[in-house]
């Protein structure tokens, strides 16, 4: 997997850059077929101090690209929230994939005992 955490008018600190690669590991536990993972982190400039903080992901996976991005006005918050949206996505994503691949076996099941 690879792994690319940026930011955008922020430096990314090590200590920022580990609490995004352990929240992480909680996808690539739920969903293991991950390719490439990027993550943005950016403080926007405007005048009111709610929402300043973002955090931006695109995931890579087999087949597809999952983007899922959050907002909020403490970055380890926004972080937090773009995690869970993320391993919600990919929960789905892999019940697609399972879901799809049952009723394939589940028809030639069926086609075999009708022969």
């Amino acid at each position: 997997m690879n792994l690319t955490i940026s930011g955008h008018h922020l430096e990314v600190t090590p200590a920022l850059r580990s609490y995004v690669t352990s929240k992480l590991d909680r996808i690539i536990r739920h969903f293991d077929q991950v390719v490439d993972v990027k993550v943005l982190l950016t403080v926007e400039k405007q005048k009111e101090k709610e929402k300043r903080q973002r955090a931006e992901c695109t995931v890579h996976v087999k087949g597809s690209d999952l983007f899922v991005e959050s907002a909020h006005f403490d970055l380890y918050a926004a972080v937090d929230e773009l995690m869970d949206k993320l391993d919600r996505m990919i929960v789905r994503h892999k019940d697609r994939l399972q879901d799809h691949q049952a009723g394939v076996r589940r028809a030639t099941a069926q086609a075999a005992a009708a022969s």
